[in-house]
This record gives C-alpha cells, structure tokens and sequence, in this order.
C-alpha cells in the first residue's frame, strides 16, 4: 500500500513518518485491494483541548474509501488509535462483502460500492441570511439499499450519505440523528 504523510500547523518527526507508513501500510491484510492511504497529522489550536494532535486516514482501493480521524495526546497515540479504528472499519467492510457474495452468488461490483466525488468550484453568492456556501461538490449516486448507504455513511465517519435508493429509483439521504439512529429520507416521487 502507499501511504502517503502530510501535516497542517505541525512537525511530523521522521520516526512518526516511519512509524505511520508501517501501521498504516500493514492494513490492506484487513482488505485485499487497499492500494494507498493519506494520512494527515494537524495540531488543535484550542489550549482547552487537552487532545491537540489530530490524525486522519483516508484509504482508496477498487472503488472502497474507509476514513477516520482521531485525536490523541501526541502522534503516536493518535496512529495507534486511528489503525485500531480502521481495523474495526475494514473488517466490516470486509464481512459486509462476504455476505453478500455467498448469499447472492455474485458480488456487486466495486465501482457500484462508492460514488467517488468530484470536486467543483463554490458560487460566491450569500444567501438572504449571510450564509455563503464555500465548498461544492458534484458525485455520480449509484444505486444501493439504504442499509449499504448506512454502512457507506458509517465508513466515510460522515453524518449522512446521498445515494440513489434502489427499491424507488430516487434521490435519498440516510443521516446520523441527534439521538444516535439514523433517518431516511427519500424523494417524493
């Protein structure tokens, strides 16, 4: 797997650098096909936060994105907490993907799995209250159950996920609700 280092508003030490691209790299034995990983170390700012060093992963492969961000004391707690998180991720995804090709016979194809974003430029207009959006993107929504769009949402460590709803053949959104379940909603069509 290729991994790749980076990192905002701190130092990363070379012994950190090697130490992530070893606990990061050995992860694709969770899932075959995992060919690189972007791990990116950033420091909080807020002295109340006793956490400052953050660590997100992002892992690609076959059209699979698994992704976490943990915060920790210092860097090395943070790979090691982020590789236990991404274990417990693929080892999901992993089991999802089983299942599914032993009970149907054949497996989805990858590609059908996550609609892989395109980023787009931003309109600069506010809306009536202030707002300005700031960041836009564009993804083609393949069609999926809303089970598989939870467990996309739940991969990512995003608060929802827009897919294309296989049964109606329409726009939906599963998201995180404040009390913990999750809510579908589906266009009206």
């Amino acid at each position: 797997m290729d991994v790749t280092v980076s990192s905002r508003h701190t130092e990363v030490p070379d012994h950190l650098r090697q130490v992530t691209e070893e606990k990061i790299g050995r992860l694709d034995r969770f899932l075959e096909g995992m060919e690189r990983a972007e791990v990116h170390f950033s420091e909080e700012r807020n002295p109340r936060i006793a956490d400052k060093e953050i660590c997100e992963v992002t892992l690609h492969g076959h059209g699979h994105h698994v992704r976490c961000k943990v915060q920790a004391p210092d860097g090395f707690v943070a790979v090691d907490r982020a590789v236990e998180k991404l274990e417990h991720q693929l080892h999901k995804l992993k089991t999802k993907l089983k299942r599914r090709t032993q009970g149907s016979g054949k497996a989805a194809p990858a590609d059908a799995l996550v609609p892989v974003p395109d980023a787009i430029e931003p309109g600069a207009e506010a809306a009536p209250d202030g707002l300005k959006i700031v960041k836009a993107k564009r993804f083609a929504m393949m069609p999926m159950t809303p089970e598989d769009a939870v467990q996309r949402m739940e991969l990512l460590g995003h608060g929802f996920f827009f897919f294309t709803n296989i049964d109606t053949h329409l726009a939906a959104v599963v998201y995180r609700r404040d009390d913990g379940d999750v809510g579908l909603i589906d266009e009206d069509g």
